[in-house]
């Protein structure tokens, strides 16, 4: 799923109240799965000035960005993160480490040929879904009008809990750059 769905998903789902450290733990929560591969991607890209094609078809894959991916990514860290906010009645905690789950989840059905290692550092499994987010070899013409569905919605709930004026305009700014992702998946893959 895209970064911006996760952030408006993450947060219509866990920031109760949409406002000051709870909604913004709902929205890193929901960004730190993928914050890694941004960061690499674009140090690689920018900085570097490795080509795409090098980029998102070979280092990608490589052992080093997937070890990377499987930390980030991983379910156990991230439930540990859960137990532990749970335990000690941190609610930041808890609401980041709900959303980087609620992250974790919807990606594990929608990756398909470029999952992630998600129960690392038990496994380094990688289930592959016959189901795409981005690839419309895969399904993804399906998975998409769903997805932004679901951030429409999200947007709608968020926007109902008395958003501050500079939230709702993030989180239309999120939405806009959603539905302007999806489109590009469908033209060029």
């Amino acid at each position: 799923m895209n970064t911006p769905a996760h952030l408006l998903i993450g947060a219509a789902a866990f920031a109760r109240p949409a406002r000051g450290r709870i909604l913004w733990a709902a929205v890193l929560g929901s960004l730190l799965p993928d914050l890694s591969l941004y960061l690499m991607a674009g140090v690689s890209l920018h900085i570097l000035n490795i080509p795409p094609h090098v980029v998102f078809d070979e280092l990608y894959f490589s052992p080093q960005w997937q070890t990377v991916f499987a930390i980030d990514n991983s379910f156990i860290l991230w439930g540990l993160a859960l137990a532990l906010g749970l335990w000690r009645g941190w609610r930041v905690l808890t609401v980041a480490a709900s959303a980087g789950l609620l992250h974790l989840l919807m990606d594990f059905g929608l990756h398909a040929g470029d999952g992630r290692p998600q129960f690392w550092p038990l496994s380094d499994w990688v289930f592959h879904s016959p189901v795409s987010y981005w690839d419309t070899s895969h399904h993804s013409i399906w998975v998409m009008p769903v997805s932004i569905a679901l951030c429409v919605g999200s947007y709608v709930v968020l926007w109902s809990r008395g958003l501050s004026v500079s939230a709702k305009l993030f989180f239309a700014l999120l939405l806009a750059a959603e539905i302007w992702v999806a489109r590009q998946w469908v033209l060029f893959f």
